[in-house]
């Protein structure tokens, strides 16, 4: 975090990245004498509503944060921004978002929980873009010219007013994560679930914290055991409804390498869940997506796995995945940030920020999560030092373009 004062004083003289939360109702100028420097603004947490027309100024501004400030329009000045690849305006009260404003050079559009209710018919024309954050939007429909968008890779619509998805979207060749619960199209299931009260727990350490919510460990007196407490940190998230996600935890039959839900939570003014505890031997198989790889995940440098680990993590997680899908529910998050592994390459698959539950008679998504999965297979391949024609063969056919070519998780082979 940086002060007004160090951008004023020459402090940040030479500066990559800049990140200023004070309340600002004005964009400071001083920002201007960066211009040859300057990849990443960070402006999120202030009052703004407006921005210079002379932006482009930032001639190596590369990304954009404008989160939780009081913008009712995405501002047209962005066209001239050459480098730019990233724009973040989440929680704002955007309604307007005009015709032909953004730079062709855009992969990365984040304009969660903001008000549009329609997107240009331009957005079509961002072919480049690969990562798209539509959620809790007032959206009714998408412009077909987004067919157009064929890096399209991740699309999160939960949370808007669609009366449909539209069928292109399933046709787009390197889509793999969507979303689109919390819509009126949306198919929802409601279950009736096993209540815990939230003061028979002893709370402990966090375990983990996610978009949707944090983890805790906690122990039940009346189960006598350990148990994990997950609560949610507001009706709302990036990927959607935080009811939707409990529902679709609660609504899964169990499965070996899924995490046990044992009940939700009663008297706590959060939604919450309890969940089986998993061991602190269980580690997260990678790490979340970052500016550079967009909608791959990192790993830590000295990550390296065996062909038998991956073929032994693969066949858990498909299965898992074909279990959802058995039960019209896509993951919409499959990624190696979301799996568990111990050292024995124990696999579990959580997280259901992003599931939604589908009409397999309108259309099958499976073949679209099926995609997520050869990034996997992909990601974790390039990390091993042996060779394996089967799993190489298997991830090209689930990385395939062309969706009808790609395998149910029920028919992989490995």
């Amino acid at each position: 975090m940086n002060t007004l004062e160090e951008l004023r004083s020459g402090k940040l003289k030479g500066a990559k990245r800049i990140t200023l939360s004070e309340n600002l109702d004005f964009f400071p100028e001083e920002i201007f004498e960066l211009a040859d420097t300057l990849e990443i603004l960070d402006l999120s947490n202030n009052n703004l509503d407006t921005l210079p027309k002379n932006l482009h100024r930032l001639t190596k501004l590369k990304i954009a944060f404008f989160s939780n400030n009081n913008f009712t329009a995405l501002p047209n000045v962005f066209k001239e921004c050459k480098n730019l690849y990233m724009i973040g305006f989440k929680a704002n009260k955007i309604e307007l978002f005009d015709e032909n404003i953004l730079p062709l050079s855009i992969s990365w559009l984040i304009l969660t929980d903001n008000r549009l209710k329609s997107l240009p018919h331009s957005i079509g024309k961002l072919t480049k873009l690969q990562k798209c954050a539509l959620a809790g939007n007032q959206l009714v429909n998408l412009p077909s010219s987004m067919s157009a968008c064929v890096n399209l890779e991740l699309i999160r619509l939960s949370a808007n007013n669609l009366e449909e998805i539209p069928l292109w979207l399933s046709s787009l060749p390197k889509l793999s994560w969507l979303a689109f619960s919390g819509n009126p199209c949306s198919i929802s299931k409601e279950s009736d679930f096993k209540e815990m009260v939230f003061d028979e727990l002893e709370v402990a350490e966090v375990l983990g914290e996610g978009a949707s919510g944090i983890i805790y460990k906690a122990y039940s007196k009346q189960l006598n055991q350990s148990v994990a407490i997950k609560l949610f940190k507001g009706a709302v998230t990036s990927d959607g409804y935080a009811k939707d996600e409990m529902n679709a935890y609660m609504s899964i039959e169990n499965h070996p390498n899924l995490i046990k839900v044992i009940a939700k939570l009663k008297g706590e003014s959060r939604l919450g869940l309890l969940l089986e505890f998993i061991p602190s031997s269980f580690i997260n198989l990678g790490n979340p997506p970052n500016f550079d790889t967009c909608t791959r995940d990192t790993f830590e440098e000295s990550t390296s796995f065996s062909i038998n680990a991956i073929r032994k993590v693969a066949e858990s997680i498909a299965s898992a995945a074909g279990h959802l899908h058995e039960n019209s529910l896509m993951h919409g998050d499959l990624y190696a940030h979301n799996i568990l592994i111990n050292e024995e390459y124990n696999s579990y698959l959580g997280d259901f920020g992003a599931a939604s539950f589908y009409d397999k008679n309108i259309c099958n998504y499976e073949k679209i999560e099926v995609r997520a999965f050869g990034c996997l297979l992909d990601d974790m391949l390039a990390l091993s030092t042996q060779k394996d024609e089967k799993l190489e063969y298997l991830k090209d056919i689930c990385m395939s373009d062309n969706i009808n070519d790609r395998p149910l998780f029920s028919e992989m082979k490995f």
